[in-house]
């Protein structure tokens, strides 16, 4: 029997706090993966996925990070042991990784064809002339259209999923043996990751490489796994093939992960709402080209109308570019539009600031990455409670008193009020952001992506958590999201938007079981299971459910002769002995 391709055998991560204190974040975790052959990682935040991954390449500083027991084996050869000089020839060359923040990784001050060249000319000793070629070859074959003009852009004129696809062809230009992708569809659109999966998918086979996935999203790892292992505070607790861990998964860790899909119905509505935010003829222009004379302009949000009653939640969805954050801004009044936006029955588009002030805290929002929202100089207690400042007259010890409560109302224990944001996790700086635009009491919130970038478990705390909230104080939500599942699960009326208009909107259940736009029925298309009508038999979810039927049919079979091949193999040992 060959020996896998890469094999971490009893590893342990610890970093050094300190002169002599140790904390251990990864402890004694063993996995495989063979040749050609996919296995996910999968896990919430913090549970030691991407230390795992930096780990096989050895990218943590090494006087910082210790490991206390294991090794990890490339081609029988040890990673943990080895030599600079040899590391240099692995890292790029037989393994590579794409890494889960794109604008992060790539330079912003070089161009995409100057970044991918130096991959190139490092690796291969490629001239320039010749990595040109090479370079409009992948980036073609990674999708990337018109990949001349694309030569010259730098990483800022790039949409996320082009720069997604940049991260990969820069990955695979080295023809890799292994490649490790950390959470490469993290906040893209479901379509955008539906094309990114088939990408490394058939990259896969024409490469005939073994790839680490590391994610959050199981209807992700569901398509593209052969084998998956679960970690879960540094512990694999669970690690079989893919059919065993969908089908029939053994620890509690991982049902929990399986059963953490939105679900639910939007909380219902007053019996008579009126409307709290009207918007019509909404547009906005930006500036694409300027001259001395004369200026270019280009229409990001043309002639968009849609209302939101008291109570209600409003869903606008789409693709990256179509307009989604750009209208939440214009109706915030934080970038200039034209048309007629009414809030209460007073118009606030042609507003001073000075009069548009007491409108500020009816109307609050809540961004789409808690990091860079929250000032990182100040701590909790300052944060939640800027608003106050602005807003209400309120003495010191009063304001100290509205920040405990509503930390406890969101679900945040009032002692860290003292701490920084880079203290907390993603989803514990998500409810810092619900707290601080919350404290001002507003009667509209709009949420931009609030959760795109969070574990399914997280997700589902903060869904329950604005559903409550909603329940409690009759709010109103304006929810913007490419999460299909999110949307149907907490909005009662959606948007569709595609390019900057609005294509098609209605009642949730319109949109879902009855979309008249064949954009519509594409975005639904990406649903990893269609919501279930009521009442009612809709064909095309009957299609899925028999497709899905059948799918589980020939898993189980793989799992029953998966059952007998161990038993025969027990058997056969214990003849043996």
């Amino acid at each position: 029997m060959s020996s896998p391709l890469l094999s971490v055998q009893d590893l342990s991560i610890a970093f050094k706090c300190g002169t002599q204190t140790i904390s251990q974040v990864v402890s004694n975790i063993s996995f495989d993966i063979d040749e050609q052959e996919t296995l996910a990682l999968v896990g919430e935040s913090g549970s030691g996925k991407s230390v795992t991954a930096l780990s096989i390449l050895r990218l943590l500083h090494k006087e910082q990070v210790v490991y206390p027991t294991g090794d990890i084996l490339f081609e029988e050869k040890s990673l943990l042991s080895a030599p600079d000089k040899e590391l240099r020839q692995v890292r790029g060359n037989q393994i590579s990784m794409i890494f889960q923040e794109p604008m992060v990784s790539l330079n912003p001050l070089h161009t995409v064809e100057k970044q991918l060249y130096e991959v190139l000319a490092l690796h291969r000793g490629m001239h320039r002339h010749d990595a040109r070629c090479e370079i409009l070859q992948y980036l073609d074959r990674v999708g990337i259209k018109d990949p001349k003009n694309k030569l010259s852009a730098y990483p800022h004129q790039l949409s996320g999923g082009e720069r997604q696809r940049v991260m990969i062809a820069m990955a695979i230009l080295t023809h890799p043996k292994l490649l490790i992708a950390d959470e490469p569809t993290t906040a893209l659109d479901v379509s955008v990751q539906a094309q990114i999966i088939q990408l490394l998918k058939e990259l896969k086979n024409e490469l005939n490489m073994s790839m680490l996935f590391i994610s959050h999203n199981l209807s992700i790892v569901k398509k593209l796994a052969d084998k998956v292992a679960v970690m879960q505070q540094g512990e694999i607790v669970e690690y079989n093939n893919k059919q065993r861990i969908f089908l029939r998964p053994e620890h509690k860790y991982t049902q929990t992960l399986l059963n953490s899909q939105p679900n639910g119905e939007p909380v219902p509505l007053p019996d008579t709402p009126g409307i709290l935010l009207n918007v019509n003829h909404l547009n906005v222009e930006v500036i694409v080209k300027k001259r001395l004379f004369c200026s270019q302009k280009k229409k990001i949000v043309n002639n968009t109308g849609f209302a939101v009653h008291q109570g209600e939640t409003v869903g606008i969805v789409g693709e990256s570019g179509s307009g989604k954050s750009t209208t939440a801004l214009a109706i915030l009044r934080l970038i200039k539009s034209q048309g007629n936006i009414v809030f209460d029955s007073h118009p606030i588009q042609n507003l001073t600031s000075k009069k548009l002030l007491p409108f500020r805290s009816r109307i609050q929002v809540v961004f789409q990455d808690p990091f860079s929202s929250l000032n990182p100089r100040f701590n909790v207690e300052q944060i939640i409670s800027e608003g106050l400042i602005t807003h209400k007259k309120l003495r010191q010890s009063e304001r100290e008193q509205a920040v405990v409560d509503i930390m406890q109302e969101v679900g945040l224990d009032p002692d860290m009020r003292y701490r920084y944001p880079s203290e907390f996790s993603g989803g514990q700086r998500q409810r810092i952001a619900i707290a601080r635009a919350l404290i001002l009491k507003p009667e509209l919130l709009i949420l931009d992506e609030p959760t795109s970038s969070l574990d399914h478990t997280i997700q589902k705390q903060i869904i329950d958590l604005l559903k409550s909230l909603q329940e409690k104080y009759q709010l109103s939500y304006l929810f913007i999201s490419h999460d299909l599942a999110l949307v149907y699960s907490l909005c009662h009326q959606v948007v569709v938007m595609k390019e900057g208009s609005i294509i098609e909107q209605g009642s949730r259940e319109k949109i879902f079981y009855s979309p008249e736009t064949e954009y519509t029925k594409t975005l639904l298309s990406f649903l990893d299971k269609p919501p279930r009508k009521v009442n009612k038999t809709l064909i095309h979810v009957d299609k899925v459910e028999k497709t899905e039927k059948f799918a589980h049919k020939d898993d189980t079979e793989q799992v029953q002769q998966q059952d007998k091949k161990v038993n025969w193999e027990e058997a056969l040992l214990m003849r043996k002995k």
